[in-house]
């Protein structure tokens, strides 16, 4: 069992493969961790007890977004994002990371190909 202190409450590795890794953390009312963000994680927060605070710098715009959870319910911060959590009441809560597989699909068009409405003769 691999039980990490951390001035907030404890950390505990549960699980980790090549693209997922679980954490089981218990924030002591108040506690809270640092604002910081993963370059290429997505981090999911799924509360087992007590209730949290998610703030989510955004990207798109220049704003905070906060976000309350209670036991059972769950967020997603997506990679590249500054985030922190802050615990409203004594908590549990599991803290998933995941990678997105590169895919082939990996692409996002502006417009499609085509021909001409009127095609010009090819050339010899």
């Amino acid at each position: 069992m691999d039980i990490s202190g951390k001035v907030w409450g404890t950390t505990q590795h549960i699980f980790s493969s090549s693209n997922v890794e679980i954490h089981r953390i218990t924030i002591d009312y108040m506690g809270f961790c640092s604002k910081h963000l993963h370059n290429h994680k997505c981090n999911i927060f799924y509360v087992e007890s007590g209730k949290i605070k998610i703030k989510v710098w955004k990207k798109a715009y220049a704003l905070c977004d906060e976000t309350i959870l209670s036991a059972g319910q769950k967020m997603t911060v997506p990679p590249g994002e500054f985030h922190m959590f802050e615990a409203l009441q004594d908590s549990v809560a599991y803290e998933i990371y995941y990678m997105k597989p590169i895919c082939s699909g990996d692409i996002e068009r502006e417009m499609c190909g085509g021909k001409p409405a009127q095609p010009t003769k090819m050339p010899n």
